[in-house]
């Protein structure tokens, strides 16, 4: 530990330390990384991530040994799995299940780290780096999705494709490039495969690395946004901290257990979750000539698709006004360079202009991918004083529950087929995610702050 004499290890692993920092590396990143003393139970979240990251790596290697990407056999493929090899259909569900928990983690992590302030300073690059784990495991999963060639694998993956069409003057070129051909085929079937078993993994297995030292290199966040290495006993240790080993791993084994709990239960009892996890038109093959009536992506990916089913050609004038709102800060800022300042508004006035020049469904594209990419820019969107919702005022608090309601509304809507009073509902739902984000260095400095105390709150367990 810092400031006492650390006993040099002996035997065989005293001979692998000579030759490689094993001892060191667990002593910082385990037995002697310092985590505060009030983690509760949201901070399980992060440890869940990497079990369901095991559970789908575990998995995958198993359903690849049997898997044939193969437009005419890929169907059967995944039925033989299910219905021959031995155990094959609890690997399955295991791994179908574990794309949508993932999801379910990965999102209740994210929602933590915006109730608590855990991408303000000195946190920013964690954040970032949790950002890209997020687009790139949205881009594992929708590659994924196409991998049992069911009717929504396929239709699905036609639609997703024909979106970067939209983009202008590259856009139809861009598409066959993704697919390989001209309409989802073997061709596409086989780039996915790869990408989803190797390429994405091993970017998404680095950008975890770099995520956790990151981490590691700042300390963790905690539910009073206090900085626990401010205050340090003789040792030179923070006085507010505990090894993150053996009281955090003893504390998230609980949160372990209740996962695999719930885990469990729907891959044995609902695995297809009321046709959420697994759609019933994915026990359909996959037929080029047959277009299901309502095509949709996996619940995962509804909030955005409702953002991009609401952008029509009148929607895109909102969309102008919230780009000026988004605008005026930056513009507006002290100490702005003035050249950047007109490229700015160059930029704004190339928005105006090509919202007449490009039609809805490429601003739809730019809303679907923007709302995520948004996220990375948290750390200079919130200007308040405090960090945790614990001392921020009343009313900041009904603003988030608003802001979860609406996306879990959005989420809804992009399960259901479209019609008038829905999109209405999501152009609605879109106004207030923009506005949440977008309007956030005002409203966030409004209102009464609580003092923040100089030590975490924190009260043992009995």
């Amino acid at each position: 530990m810092a400031g006492e004499k650390t006993v040099e290890t002996t035997g065989l692993l005293g001979w692998i330390d000579r030759r490689f920092p094993l001892t060191a590396t667990m002593r910082a990143h385990v037995t002697e990384y310092y985590a505060p003393k009030n983690f509760n139970f949201w901070y399980w979240f992060g440890s869940l991530a990497m079990l369901v990251l095991v559970i789908q790596i575990v998995t995958g290697i198993f359903l690849v040994m049997h898997y044939k990407p193969d437009a005419a056999r890929a169907f059967m493929s995944v039925e033989y799995i299910m219905r021959e090899v031995p155990w094959g259909w609890l690997v399955r569900y295991m791994h179908s299940t574990g794309a949508s928990m993932f999801f379910v983690v990965v999102y209740l992590h994210m929602l933590r780290g915006l109730l608590y302030g855990s991408y303000r300073k000195p946190r920013e690059l964690v954040w970032i780096f949790g950002v890209a784990i997020f687009l790139c495991l949205m881009a594992e999963a929708f590659m994924g999705y196409l991998l049992p060639w069911g009717q929504m694998s396929y239709w699905g993956a036609q639609v997703i494709i024909n979106l970067f069409a939209a983009i202008p003057f590259i856009g139809p070129e861009l598409s066959i490039w993704i697919r390989g051909d001209y309409v989802v085929g073997d061709a596409t079937l086989n780039r996915f495969f790869s990408l989803h078993v190797i390429a994405v993994p091993l970017v998404l297995i680095g950008l975890i690395v770099a995520h956790i030292i990151a981490l590691h290199e700042v300390g963790s966040n905690n539910p009073d946004g206090i900085e626990i290495k401010k205050v340090k006993d003789k040792y030179g240790r923070p006085a507010d901290g505990i090894p993150f080993h053996p009281y955090y791993t003893v504390h998230d084994i609980l949160g372990v257990a209740g996962f695999l709990i719930v885990f469990f239960a729907i891959v044995f009892f609902a695995p297809e979750m009321g046709g959420y996890f697994l759609e019933y038109n994915n026990f359909i093959p996959a037929d080029p000539l047959k277009t299901p009536p309502h095509i949709a992506p996996v619940w995962y990916f509804t909030p955005f698709y409702s953002m991009l089913r609401a952008t029509t050609d009148q929607f895109t004038w909102v969309l102008l006004l919230f780009a000026v709102l988004g605008m005026i800060p930056v513009i507006r800022a002290k100490g702005i360079n003035p050249t950047l300042r007109l490229v700015l508004l160059a930029v704004l006035a190339g928005v105006a202009v090509g919202l007449r020049l490009f039609d809805a469904k490429f601003w739809g594209v730019i809303v679907m991918g923007g709302t995520v990419v948004m996220l990375a820019f948290l750390p200079w969107l919130d200007h308040s004083p405090v960090k945790s919702i614990r001392y921020r005022p009343g009313w900041h608090k009904i603003l988030y529950g608003i802001f979860m309601i609406n996306f879990v509304i959005l989420g809804y809507l992009g399960t259901q087929a479209p019609s008038d009073l829905f999109n209405l509902l999501s152009q609605i739902g879109t106004v207030i995610y923009l506005a949440f984000f977008l309007l956030m260095p005002y409203w966030s400095t409004m209102g009464t702050f609580k003092p923040v105390p100089q030590r975490v709150n924190f009260r043992p367990h009995h």
